[in-house]
C-alpha cells in the first residue's frame, strides 16, 4: 500500500520528526546526550586515557563545533565552514576553568535548535539545502545525531576507563 510501511503502519511527516527528535536526544539504544556529558567528571575532563587519541574534553568541543557547523550550513545560506580538521578541534587537551559548563550549555542550546528545526512542521525535511550540493535538511539533522552519538560513544568509553582506574566515580 502507498504510504505504509512495511507492517502497516502509516508513514508520516509527524511520526519521523518524533523519530528525529528520539534519535537527537539518545537514551534509546544508549544514554542521554544531556545525561552524559553533564554528568561526566569535569575534573577529568582533560585526561587522556590509554588508547583514545582525544580528551573528554577535546571531543565534546569537537561535538559543539561540528553540530554548530552543520546547524549554520542547514539555516544560513552565507555561512563559511571553518577548515577541516584544523578549526574542528580544540587547541587545548583540557578546558579551563568554566569552559566545560559554558560548552555544554552553548551544545545543549544548539541542540535544541537542531530538535527545533526537525519539529518545524513548516520545514520540508526532504527539499535540497539551496546553498548547499544536493544535502536536504532531513540529512543535516541525521548527520548531527549520528556525529553526537559516535562521540558520545567515545566520551562514555573514557569515563569508563578513568573509573576503572579509580579517577573517577
Amino acid at each position: 500500500m502507498k504510504g505504509q510501511s512495511p507492517k502497516g503502519v502509516a508513514m508520516n511527516d509527524e511520526v519521523l520528526r518524533e523519530q528525529l527528535i528520539a534519535q537527537l536526544e539518545g537514551g534509546q539504544a544508549y544514554r542521554p546526550v544531556e545525561e552524559a556529558i553533564r554528568e561526566f567528571p569535569v575534573e577529568l575532563a582533560g585526561t587522556h586515557v590509554d588508547g583514545v587519541r582525544h580528551t573528554a574534553w577535546e571531543i565534546l568541543e569537537h561535538m559543539r563545533i561540528a553540530q554548530w557547523d552543520i546547524l549554520r550550513f542547514t539555516i544560513d545560506p552565507d555561512h563559511v565552514t571553518p577548515p577541516w580538521p584544523d578549526e574542528h578541534w580544540p587547541k587545548a587537551d583540557a578546558p579551563g576553568p568554566g569552559a566545560w559548563e559554558q560548552t555544554v550549555g552553548v551544545f545543549l542550546d544548539e541542540l535544541d535548535q537542531v530538535k527545533a528545526l526537525a519539529r518545524d512542521p513548516g520545514v520540508n525535511l526532504f527539499s535540497t539545502i539551496p546553498h548547499g550540493t544536493g544535502q536536504t535538511t532531513l540529512r543535516e539533522i541525521l548527520l548531527v545525531a549520528d556525529h553526537n552519538a559516535y562521540h558520545l560513544g567515545q566520551i562514555m568509553v573514557i569515563r569508563r576507563a578513568l573509573e576503572d582506574a579509580g579517577g573517577a566515580t
